[in-house]
């Protein structure tokens, strides 16, 4: 059954940054909300992806009992999965700003990646 969780939760992971890349990409390149034919399909994708990485998350903290109180990866973890589904409300909204989100984007996911592996705290 973990390996179930896993699965969903890489999942939706590469559906956030799939989605992720593209708007910002479209916005780096000059692109708006208008002339975006896929921001609603991105968005939808990004919307479903942030969804399963949650729920198959916490899915898999049940199946490893690991429980109230979490530790502080864990804490971490959500308020970087906050923010990364939060950064689609900015993509159009500070087009300017398209290069900085692309690296933190990458920085966060490698974050997250490093404190799932390593558990440090």
């Amino acid at each position: 059954m973990l390996a179930v969780y896993k699965f969903f939760h890489l999942l939706g992971i590469m559906m956030i940054f799939a989605s992720l890349g593209g708007l910002i990409h479209d916005a780096i390149n000059g692109g708006t909300k208008a002339q975006n034919r896929w921001r609603k399909v991105a968005s939808a994708t990004h919307g479903v992806g942030i969804v399963l990485m949650l729920l198959s998350g916490f899915g898999m903290l049940a199946r490893l009992q690991i429980h109230w109180p979490w530790p502080g990866w864990v804490f971490v973890k959500i308020i970087i999965w906050i923010i990364l589904g939060g950064i689609t409300a900015l993509i159009y909204r500070l087009p300017s700003a398209g290069k900085a989100l692309w690296y933190i984007v990458l920085i966060l996911g490698a974050l997250a990646a490093f404190l799932a592996l390593s558990q440090p705290f």
